[in-house]
């Protein structure tokens, strides 16, 4: 049996910002379906500022790096366009505050030489919390899209920056915050929030950038005379369909190996392919939530690789280990999961907390954790770009692909 060889796959980093800009071209198609055969959307056009606290995850932010300082602050400045369904419509009268739409944000470090100044991507969505007054309303946001412009440890450049390992990472962020109505077609905005970045396990180092903060923004809103005129109107929708829902999901991703060798933490060389299906029946228990179980493969080249060392004659001079390829039985597991899910227009998003109840070896012991985006292209059919976590601490793989809801 030939040892694998080291780089098994290989998945560009670019990748994640053709995603964010698939997103982004799907939430404008959703746009401009509803203007031309259902009723006009209304735009709306907003700006935020958000100081944040970068948080001490590693030695590097605190003074192990080239400046011997504290590296703690970060500040961001968003420019947002997005749209809300007429309150005529469906989509509109099921769910009268909810906006969704595209953003770009320029990001500043503390410390911009070893990190970067990265420039993100994302699609987002919000909607109301709660009513607080006439004018005012608690509203949540969140954000999904790609950062690029990072500066990537380099042994040679860049040494001490042992947090970022991609030159372009995924962005998340979600936050909270008072939404008050200065006039008609005016709002201010200011509430706290919390992000992260990471490359999903694709590149080593991938210990993550966190930072919180507050945000202030403001917002002009373009509505048509007609739906002033019928702002007073909350005509309710009735939900469509049946409350049972299947939805089956087919994903792959690459993602690095490190192993404790035999003592010290060891990073196997090379990319390696991760495969799996999800089968999702969840029942609609509003317009907002859905709650199920959900049966999930997977296989991961990359699992168990430990038990199978090809041996010291297969060490090259750089050091690089070699191993054989394991067993088919250990480096695939079937699991169970609970998922809640979040259901608004286009987005959904979906929580899952499960274990494996078959496999062989460490790596596909215990439990794994879900959260994953789904983006409706139709009715029945939508992109899904998740990310999954092992026994609630180690980052495991990313999960990009295809689901369909019968």
């Amino acid at each position: 049996m030939k040892p694998l060889p080291n780089a098994i796959s290989s998945m560009h980093p670019k990748y994640a910002l053709l995603l964010c800009l698939f997103l982004a071209f799907f939430t404008e198609s959703h746009a401009k379906q509803d203007t031309l055969t259902r009723n006009p959307i209304h735009h709306q056009i907003g700006f935020d500022i958000r100081p944040g606290y970068l948080l001490p995850t590693k030695s590097f932010f605190e003074k192990d790096n080239a400046q011997g300082k504290p590296i703690h602050n970060a500040v961001s400045a968003h420019l947002k366009w997005a749209f809300r369904f007429h309150k005529g419509s469906y989509l509109g009268r099921l769910y009268p505050y909810a906006y969704q739409g595209i953003g770009v944000a320029y990001t500043s470090f503390s410390n911009t030489s070893e990190i970067g100044n990265p420039m993100s991507v994302y699609v987002f969505q919000g909607s109301r919390i709660a009513r607080l007054a006439p004018r005012l309303s608690l509203d949540y946001e969140w954000n999904f899209g790609a950062a690029f412009g990072w500066k990537k440890h380099n042994y040679a450049t860049n040494p001490y920056n042992d947090v970022v390992g991609s030159k372009i990472n995924a962005y998340l962020n979600v936050g909270i915050y008072l939404n008050w109505r200065l006039a008609s077609e005016w709002r201010l905005t200011a509430g706290i929030e919390a992000s992260h970045y990471s490359n999903g396990n694709s590149n080593y180092p991938n210990a993550g950038v966190n930072t919180i903060g507050g945000r202030i923004g403001i917002i002009r809103t373009f509505d048509s005379k007609e739906d002033k005129a019928q702002s007073s109107i909350r005509e309710k929708a009735t939900l469509k369909g049946s409350p049972f829902s299947y939805d089956l999901i087919v994903y792959g991703a690459t993602r690095r190996r490190g192993i404790i060798w035999p003592d010290e933490k060891y990073l196997v060389p090379g990319s390696f392919g991760v495969v799996g299906l999800n089968f999702n029946p969840l029942y609609r228990i509003n317009r907002y939530f859905r709650a199920g179980i959900s049966l999930d493969a997977q296989y991961d080249e990359s699992a168990n690789l430990k038990n199978h060392y090809a041996g010291d004659d297969y060490t090259l001079q750089d050091g690089s280990k070699k191993f054989y390829r394991p067993p088919f039985r250990e480096q695939f597991a079937v699991g169970l999961s609970v998922r809640a899910e979040l259901t608004m227009p286009i987005f959904s998003i979906n929580f899952g907390i499960g274990r494996n109840l078959i496999y062989k070896g460490e790596d596909t012991k215990g439990f794994y954790q879900i959260l994953a985006l789904k983006t409706f292209v139709t009715s029945h059919l939508f992109l899904h770009t998740g990310y999954q976590l092992s026994n609630f601490n180690d980052p495991n793989n990313l999960m990009l692909g295809l689901g369909y809801r019968f």
